[in-house]
């Protein structure tokens, strides 16, 4: 029987990343749940039980990161697709924004985008491939007024991106980012969006057919691309 594969889900405790990890799970992947938030990771190991870990971090912090990509690597040897959607927005005019909020939101969001992607490619390559899918946003695409460091690490992404989708290509690793495309009920969202927004919420989880589809990898040609969740969730890519 084949082994199953593995997946880290990075702000795997609410929200989006929540959805994610119980997709992945549900579709019998091994799954690799990293947060900050030790009892919410705690809660969804319990209730996904086998096939699940838990790996409390914080993200913000490199050592850490490279600390808790080896204990994974230690404990599954091969991970074969990494969501990284772990992410900090919290809005604040650019005059006022601090260097240490500017600075922890980069760290979460491209800081360790790069160093999980770079400890899991040699098992990536040595497997004849692997899933690279970041969670972007439309911060990625536009700008928005006091979300300076927000939308700098969704650009950011953007551009680890398309550099991974280039270098892996010849390894049979993809590299994608994923923009929601729908409003999404999250609790970064209940503390950010005016009531008009709040009243197109979907739940995150009609998004997850996505992340599977990609990480799947049927089509080499989506690599390098920004796609849109809620389309591709429907097959409207």
């Amino acid at each position: 029987m084949r082994e199953p594969e593995t997946v880290i889900v990075t702000g795997a405790a609410q929200g989006l990343g929540r959805a994610v990890a119980r997709a992945f799970h549900a579709a019998r992947w091994r799954v690799a749940l990293l947060d900050i938030d030790e009892q919410g990771l705690a809660e969804l190991r319990e209730e996904l039980g086998d096939g699940a870990r838990g790996y409390p971090v914080d993200l913000t912090d490199a050592d850490a990161t490279q600390a808790v990509s080896r204990q994974i690597l230690e404990d599954v040897h091969v991970v074969t697709t990494l969501v990284h959607n772990a992410a900090i927005l919290v809005p604040e005019p650019l005059e006022t924004l601090s260097f240490g909020r500017w600075q922890a939101t980069l760290n979460i969001g491209v800081q360790a985008a790069f160093l999980l992607t770079q400890a899991v490619w040699p098992g990536m390559r040595a497997a004849g491939g692997g899933c690279v899918i970041y969670v972007s946003s439309r911060s990625g695409i536009e700008g928005f007024e006091g979300e300076s460091a927000y939308c700098a690490t969704k650009h950011g992404l953007e551009g680890l991106m398309k550099c991974a989708a280039l270098e892996g290509a010849p390894h049979g690793i993809v590299a994608h980012t994923v923009t929601p495309g729908m409003y999404m009920h999250t609790p970064m969202s209940e503390r950010t969006y005016p009531d008009e927004l709040k009243a197109k919420w979907v739940d995150p989880a009609v998004l997850t057919p996505a992340f599977l589809q990609l990480a799947a990898r049927t089509d080499a040609a989506l690599s390098g691309r920004r796609l849109n969740a809620w389309a591709l969730s429907r097959e409207e890519v």
